[in-house]
């Protein structure tokens, strides 16, 4: 077991300094893996830290996944063969910029679910996971011969809750589970951060950016026998729809490494790497307004999303050789990439007569679409009217997070979760339907408002009167559809085929529209749209197969660009085949 001193942790003994990187195993390509650990050796870090994901490896209550990227065991038996300790932070709840902060959505199948706290179904919820991964995760502990140094107990709980009973609650399950390591929070070193997000018995940390001496001196205050550590050294910074890629100067982040490791501190580099968050698992935030998170975790780090090294990363090497008593290994050699050429799309059903094709289901008002059991995806409600109606108002309430508002099959205007309630003014003729498709762009990960269901979460009237009786259809993007007629500007299904050598390379496929979603080869890799920052899709060569690949496309508003682009880096900036023509 892993032991501290006032200063040092001592490993057998011997005195340990920490210093680890951050790395998601599900956010890295399994077969990326070992390129990815080796060369966060060779940055001179002896650690390496990862979260777990509940709601990826527990979809539904009934089913628990532990394969490719989610296969745990293999990616910690991994590290420990290039000779690298592990850090391990199962949650339940993780933040990460990730969807739910790693909290299954069925969990809001219940109307009266909260979180994070002593309320008996949620804990139900988290014993039954917790029954799955530790037993997983005690595998890997020193005890067992195993690389994992310390467990996290929950994550950052004093910028959320003040159930003192609920961390030890947690610290007891992993007690009755064989955790028997060193159990430690991580919290930013504010007063109320450190007063709540803790207990008095257990190793405490602090995540921080800048202001190293100030940071330290709070952990101090609490903790006088222990360690300094910064469980998160934000060297970089997440993205969100609509706004500028976050960047940090390499030389201000390698000064404030330099620093924190003069001043005796143990460190976790978050991210060293950041990779990608596949599908529709990036978070979102409301603090002042509702922000979606982009699908590229590349978070300025050392290794940027596609895992090559950046001027942050050799910076950050000569700073870590200091504190090894030999040479740093060498990086792995670079990984292949191209810009493949680019290829004709065709075009499928539109959005509403693919979704109106879907089975339905009555509902005598809208509902969220987790009382339908839906999680994610696109949700239609269709109301048919039995009467005309001359310029009618009608008022969406609680949209989250974006509806498309269709007259017939003649879209009347969108509304996003950041309007507000507005009124749309309207004609009705007898049996017009009226139909809004909901789409949801991830749950909030960090705060008070977690509880973020999707869809309708309000009303939608008709002047004063509630509009009931309505059909609702889900497409919950499992499944592409295909597309074989001629190409046709528009919203809906489009696909193209894109061949590539015997050997496939990493690319970058430029957003091909307005707003939207992209599969290949059957595997959803995540949202585009024109906003930015994002204006590429990154696709790792595992992801592509020798010969015949299919890229499927579902455009919410309008594709017009016949022909899909690639390039070999990321694209930080709006492609100049974006622009209408």
């Amino acid at each position: 077991m892993l032991k501290t001193t006032p200063t040092h942790f001592l490993l057998h003994n011997q005195p340990l300094r920490i210093l680890s990187g951050a790395l998601h195993y599900f956010r890295v390509p399994r077969a990326y893996w070992e390129d990815r650990l080796l060369k966060l050796k060779a940055m001179g870090l002896n650690t390496v830290e990862t979260y777990v994901p509940w709601n990826l490896h527990q979809p539904t209550r009934e089913v628990f996944h532990t394969h490719d990227e989610l296969d745990l065991s293999s990616f910690l038996r991994l590290a420990q063969e290039l000779g690298l300790h592990a850090i391990v932070r199962p949650g339940p709840y993780i933040c990460a910029e990730w969807e739910f902060g790693g909290l299954p959505a069925w969990l809001l199948e219940d109307p009266r679910m909260q979180v994070r706290c002593m309320y008996p179904p949620y804990l139900q919820a988290v014993e039954a996971y917790f029954g799955h991964i530790l037993p997983l995760v005690k595998k890997h502990l020193l005890s067992e011969g195993g690389n994992v140094l310390a467990v996290q107990i929950e994550n950052e709980y004093g910028s959320y809750g003040t159930d003192e009973l609920y961390l030890h609650w947690i610290e007891a399950q992993y007690h009755q589970h064989g955790l028997n390591t060193l159990h430690f929070t991580s919290d930013g070193p504010e007063k109320h951060m450190l007063d709540y997000g803790t207990l008095p018995h257990i190793y405490k940390t602090v995540n921080f950016g800048s202001h190293v001496p100030e940071a330290f001196q709070a952990l101090r205050e609490r903790q006088t026998d222990q360690p300094l550590m910064c469980m998160e050294f934000w060297n970089g910074w997440f993205d969100h729809w609509r706004e500028s890629h976050h960047t940090r100067d390499a030389q201000d982040a390698a000064r404030t490494l330099q620093e924190m490791l003069a001043l005796g501190g143990h460190v976790n580099i978050y991210m060293f790497h950041g990779g990608t968050s596949w599908g529709v698992m990036s978070g979102a935030n409301h603090i002042h307004t509702f922000e979606p998170t982009i699908n590229s975790y590349d978070y300025d780090a050392p290794l940027n999303e596609s895992g090559e090294p950046t001027e942050k990363f050799h910076l950050y090497r000569e700073v870590l050789q200091a504190f090894h008593d030999h040479p740093l290994p060498a990086l792995p050699a670079p990984l292949p990439k191209t810009a493949c050429p680019s290829i004709p799309l065709k075009k499928g059903q539109n959005l509403l007569e693919s979704l109106l094709s879907l089975p339905s289901q009555p509902s005598i008002v809208p509902f969220p679409m987790e009382d339908y059991g839906q999680h994610h995806g696109l949700i239609a409600y269709t109301h048919t009217f039995r009467h005309s109606h001359q310029q009618a108002e009608i008022r969406l309430s609680g949209v989250h997070d974006r509806a498309y508002l269709y007259r017939n099959h003649t879209l009347i205007g969108i509304q996003d979760r950041t309007d507000g309630a507005k009124v749309w003014t309207v004609d009705f003729a007898v049996s017009d339907r009226f139909t809004v498709v909901v789409e949801n762009q991830s749950r909030i990960n960090y705060g008070p408002l977690l509880l973020d269901r999707k869809g309708i979460t309000g009303q939608i009237t008709l002047g004063n009167l509630i509009l009931h009786h309505w059909e609702v259809r889900h497409q919950t993007l499992q499944e592409p559809e295909q597309a074989s007629s001629p190409f046709q500007a528009g919203n809906g299904w489009f696909q193209a085929e894109l061949v590539v050598p015997e050997t496939p390379q990493d690319t970058h496929l430029q957003l091909p529209g307005t707003k939207g979603y992209v599969w290949v080869n059957g595997r959803l890799l995540g949202r585009y749209w024109e906003v930015g920052p994002q204006y590429s899709l990154f696709i790792p060569a595992p992801f592509l197969q020798p010969g015949k690949n299919q890229i499927q496309i579902l455009e919410l508003e309008h594709l017009h660009i016949r022909d899909l682009h690639f390039s070999a880096d990321a694209c930080w900036e709006k492609p100049a085949t974006l622009s209408l023509h």
